[in-house]
C-alpha cells in the first residue's frame, strides 16, 4: 500500500523523473551503482526534496546541503553494521531515502508517518535518535567504547553539523574522544550556519580556515592541474591523495589536532569522488579522525540557498518561488499565519522592542533561535543588547543570571523543549538566586509536525518545582504583552509559557496582572450556579470556552476561569469553584503528572478538600485534570494531536459530561432539560 501511495505521489508530481532514485531500496543498491551515475543520484534526489517538502514542509535547506556527503558515506560504510550517528537528526531526509524508506518518503512529518528526525523506532539504519543538538560525537564514542569492549570492529561516525559545535555538550564529547585514542569518526559538515548563521570563536576559526589564502591559492592550482591531466580510476585515486595531501600543509591552526584528532580537510561536501576517497582513508586510520566537509546550505534550490535560515525549516510552498504556504516551522521567524493573525513570536519580538525603548536596561538572549523568537527587530534595532550564544543553553541562563546581577533585566527567549537543556542553570544558578530572569518560554506545548522531540510537554511540571520562580501563560496575545510588562516589574525570576503559531488579539489588553490572580470569565447559570467549573491555562482557555458553549446547549451549566498562573496558584478561586460546582476541570496543555492540575489538587489537599467528602454543609466537586498523558506524543498536525490527546472543545465538553455522570444526581432545582438548545 504505502508502495503504491508513493507511486501515485511520484507521478503526480514528476513522471518518469525518478527511475534511479526509485530503483534504490537498500544501501546495497546504492554500493552496485557506477561512479559515474552518483552524480545522477544526487540530483533525483535533490529534485524530490524540493517536491516532496513543497507539499509536507520540513527541513529542507539542511537536506539539500547533505546529499553528497549522504551518498559518500553510505557508499563507503556498511550500515547498519557501521553506525551513522546524526547530530541533531534533522539532516537524515536523504539518509532515511537510501536505507529503505524512500516508498514512504512522501509521509515525512505526517501523522502516524515518517518522522522528521533520526528514530531508533523507525529503522535499524538509525542506531541513535535525537532532536536537540550536539550530543552526536558523545553518542558515537559510547558505541565506540561498547565494541571494543566487546571486541567487535564495525565503524562509528558522528556526522555533526548545522552549528552542533556551538553547544557545550558536542565539545565535552570532543575532548573525551580525543584523549581517549578509540577508532572513531567524526564527519564536520561545515554549513557556517545552525538555523541563524553562526556564532562563537568556533565558528570564526573554520571560517578562516574556509577562507585561507594560501589554502584557496592551493585549491584552484591543484584543481586545474588535475582538470588537463588523463582520467582514470587509478589515476584519479592517485591524484586525490596527492591533493588531499597537499592540503594538509597549509592549514592553519588545527585545532582539531591538538584535541587528539587526525584532521582531514577541509574538502568539498559536493564532490562525491572527494569525499568517497576522504572516508576511505579514515576508514584505514586508527584513532580519533575529523574529516571536515564545506556544504552550502540549501544547495541546488535558489531559494533556499539566498535564505538558508527561513529554508531550515519551512512549511509548504511554491516551487516556482519558494514562498510559504502556512505557519512557521522551529527555525522560522514568528511571521503571520496563512489566517492573516499574528503569531505569539511576532507580538513577543514587538513588544520586548517596544519596552526596551523605554528601559535600556532591557537586554535579550536567545541559543540559536533569533528569528524563531521573534527577536530579528531587536536584534536590528538594539544590536549591542542582544546576544545570540548559539546552541548552548546552559550558557544563555548563565549569562543571564549574571547580568541580571549586574543590573540588567535579561529576558532569555528560549523554546520549551529546548530549555530542558539548562535544568541545573535553572535550579542553581537563576532560582536560588533570586535573580530578575525573564524566560520567554516559545512552542510551550505540542508543535505538531516535529513531533515528540520538540513538543513543549513538560516546562511547567519541571518549572513549578523549583522555589522563588513566578510561571504565567497568556491566554491571547493582548496578555502576552501585559504578562511581559508585568515580569518586568518583578524582582525575581519569571517564566512565560506561550504556544507555537498564531493567536487572538482581542483589542482588550489588561491594564495590570496581580501576581497569582486568575479570572473568571463565564459564570454558571444565573441563580444556580455551575454544574460544571473549567479553570483552563494559558492555550487551552480558548477549547475550554468552546466546550462550555458546547455544555450549555446540551443543558449542563459550565464557569470557565483563566488561571493564569501555574505557580503562585490562585487558591481563593480553585477553592471558591471547587464549592460552587459539582465538578471541577483543569485543563493544561502540559502532561498531568506534576502540571498545573497538580497543583489546583495539591491546594484543595492543603485546605482539607476531599472529593469523597460530600454533604449539603460542605459541598465539595469531584476533580479531573486535563493534560498531555504520560507517554511521548507523536507527530502530526497540531490540530490533530490536541483532539488525540483530549484538549479540543469536544474532547473537554465529553470528558466534563462524564464526571458529572459519575456523580450523584443533580438537585431538582438545578435540573434542566438536556436536550434544550
Amino acid at each position: 500500500m504505502a508502495a503504491q501511495e508513493a507511486a501515485s505521489f511520484n507521478e503526480a508530481v514528476a513522471p518518469e523523473s525518478y527511475s534511479l532514485l526509485d530503483s534504490i531500496e537498500s544501501v546495497e543498491e546504492l554500493k552496485k551503482l557506477s561512479r559515474e551515475r552518483l552524480g545522477e543520484l544526487a540530483e533525483q534526489i535533490r529534485k524530490r526534496l524540493i517536491e516532496t517538502l513543497s507539499r509536507t514542509g520540513g527541513h529542507l535547506a539542511p537536506n539539500l546541503g547533505v546529499v553528497e556527503l549522504t551518498i559518500g558515506l553510505h557508499r563507503v560504510f556498511d550500515s547498519p553494521r557501521d553506525k551513522i550517528i546524526w547530530d541533531v537528526g534533522h539532516q537524515t531526509y536523504v539518509h532515511k531515502m537510501l536505507t529503505g524508506r524512500g516508498q514512504k518518503f512522501h509521509t515525512l512529518r505526517q501523522q502516524g508517518g515518517l518522522s522528521g528526525f533520526s528514530s531508533r523506532a523507525e529503522s535499524e539504519h538509525d542506531p541513535w535518535g535525537a532532536g536537540h543538538g550536539s550530543t552526536a560525537i558523545s553518542a558515537a564514542l559510547g558505541m565506540a567504547k561498547a565494541r571494543d569492549l566487546r571486541g567487535g570492529r564495525e565503524h562509528l561516525i558522528a556526522v555533526v553539523g548545522d552549528g552542533a559545535l556551538t553547544g557545550g555538550v558536542a565539545f565535552e564529547g570532543l575532548n573525551n574522544a580525543g584523549h581517549s585514542s578509540t577508532n572513531l569518526i567524526v564527519v564536520l559538515n561545515d554549513n557556517s550556519f545552525s538555523i541563524s548563521p553562526n556564532v562563537g570563536a568556533i565558528a570564526a576559526y573554520l571560517s578562516r580556515v574556509r577562507m585561507t589564502p594560501s589554502y584557496q591559492r592551493l585549491k584552484q592550482t591543484v584543481d586545474g592541474f588535475l582538470s588537463r591531466l588523463p582520467a582514470g580510476e587509478e589515476m584519479r585515486e592517485a591524484l586525490q591523495r596527492f591533493k588531499l595531501g597537499l592540503k594538509q600543509l597549509v592549514i592553519p591552526g588545527m585545532v582539531f589536532e591538538e584535541l587528539g584528532f587526525t584532521y582531514l580537510g577541509p574538502l568539498d561536501g559536493h564532490d562525491i569522488d572527494e569525499l568517497i576517497h576522504t572516508f576511505e582513508q579514515a576508514k584505514s586510520m586508527n584513532g580519533p579522525v575529523l574529516v571536515h566537509v564545506l556544504t552550502v546550505k540549501g544547495k541546488g534550490y535558489e531559494p533556499a540557498e539566498k535564505d538558508a535560515a527561513r529554508f531550515h525549516g519551512t512549511p509548504p510552498y511554491k516551487i516556482e518561488s519558494g514562498e510559504p504556504l502556512g505557519e512557521p516551522l522551529a527555525g522560522q521567524a514568528g511571521k503571520p499565519a496563512a489566517s492573516g493573525r499574528p503569531t505569539y513570536s511576532k507580538v513577543f519580538g514587538e513588544t520586548l522592542v517596544s519596552l526596551a525603548e523605554q528601559d535600556e536596561r532591557i537586554v535579550a538572549i536567545t541559543a540559536a533561535m533569533c528569528d524563531g523568537t521573534g527577536l530579528p527587530e531587536f536584534a536590528r534595532r538594539f544590536p549591542d543588547r542582544f546576544f545570540d550564544v548559539g546552541m548552548a543553553e546552559q550558557h544563555a541562563v548563565v549569562l543571564a543570571g549574571s547580568m541580571a546581577a549586574a543590573g540588567l533585566r535579561p529576558v532569555a527567549a528560549i523554546y520549551s523543549t529546548f530549555l530542558q537543556r539548562a535544568y541545573d542553570q535553572i535550579i542553581h544558578d537563576i532560582c536560588l538566586q533570586r535573580l530578575p530572569v525573564i524566560f520567554a518560554i516559545d512552542r510551550a506545548g505540542l508543535v505538531g509536525e516535529d513531533g515528540a522531540t520538540h513538543h513543549g510537554a513538560f516546562d511547567i511540571s519541571y518549572l513549578r518545582l523549583v522555589p522563588n520562580i513566578v510561571i504565567m501563560a497568556p491566554r491571547d496575545l493582548d496578555h502576552l504583552a501585559a504578562m511581559l510588562r508585568a515580569a518586568l516589574t518583578l524582582e525575581g525570576p519569571v517564566a512565560i509559557r506561550y504556544p507555537r503559531g498564531s493567536g487572538e488579539r482581542v483589542g482588550i489588553a489588561p491594564t495590570a496582572i496581580e501576581v497569582g490572580k486568575g479570572e473568571l470569565l463565564r459564570q454558571g447559570l444565573p441563580g444556580q450556579g455551575s454544574d460544571v467549573a473549567i479553570v483552563a491555562l494559558g492555550s487551552m482557555v480558548e477549547p475550554s470556552l468552546a466546550a462550555a458553549e458546547l455544555l450549555e446547549r446540551r443543558g449542563i451549566s459550565a464557569a470557565v476561569a483563566d488561571a493564569r498562573f501555574a505557580k503562585p496558584i490562585d487558591e481563593e478561586l480553585m477553592l471558591s469553584l471547587a464549592s460552587s460546582a459539582r465538578a471541577l476541570l483543569t485543563v493544561e496543555e502540559n502532561v498531568i503528572a506534576g502540571g498545573f492540575g497538580s497543583a489546583v489538587l495539591e491546594v484543595l489537599a492543603r485546605h482539607g478538600w476531599s472529593g469523597a467528602q460530600r454533604s449539603a454543609e460542605r459541598p465539595s466537586a469531584a476533580v479531573r485534570c486535563l493534560g498531555l498523558p504520560d507517554n511521548y506524543i507523536e507527530h502530526g498536525s497540531r490540530s490533530a494531536l490536541l483532539k488525540l490527546v483530549g484538549l479540543d472543545a469536544e474532547s473537554v465538553a465529553a470528558a466534563a459530561e462524564d464526571v458529572l455522570n459519575m456523580q450523584a444526581p443533580r438537585p431538582a432545582a438545578c435540573t434542566r432539560d438536556r436536550n434544550a438548545v
